[in-house]
């Protein structure tokens, strides 16, 4: 069922469905945020010591389990190239190199389970 909500003058759409033990909202659109003072900007937080050898490193581009790293150290790989195998959401995703290069460290191994923006595989 939609219903139309109104809270402190703004109106939003909210739809309601029967679950199991009742029935629980669904916000369609959400509340917009309370308006505060901008905190001071806090120093920013000492990067993780992350592989570095160059710019065209692969990244995760989602979290997930390594099932297969399709590359090894001193491999030349073309960008396009397959070289992890990543399981995100119950499915399998190629991660290919971004750019061509050769393969200097491979940070993860197969069942590691990595975030997102972690470095797979370090090109040079």
């Amino acid at each position: 069922m939609k219903y139309v909500a109104t809270l402190n003058g703004k109106k939003y759409e909210v739809e309601i469905e029967k679950v199991e033990g009742g029935y629980q909202p669904m916000s369609r659109t959400a509340a917009p945020a309370p308006v505060a003072a901008p905190a001071p900007a806090a120093a920013p937080a000492p990067a993780a010591a992350a592989p570095a050898v160059g710019e065209n490193n692969v990244i995760a581009p989602m979290p997930g389990k390594i099932l297969d790293v399709k590359c090894k150290v001193g491999d030349v790989v073309k960008a396009g190239d397959i070289v992890i195998m990543l399981e995100a959401m119950k499915m399998e995703n190629e991660i290919v190199a971004p750019a061509d290069g050769t393969v200097a460290d491979i940070p993860v191994h197969t069942g590691d389970m990595v975030d997102t923006d972690a470095t797979l595989v370090v090109l040079k």
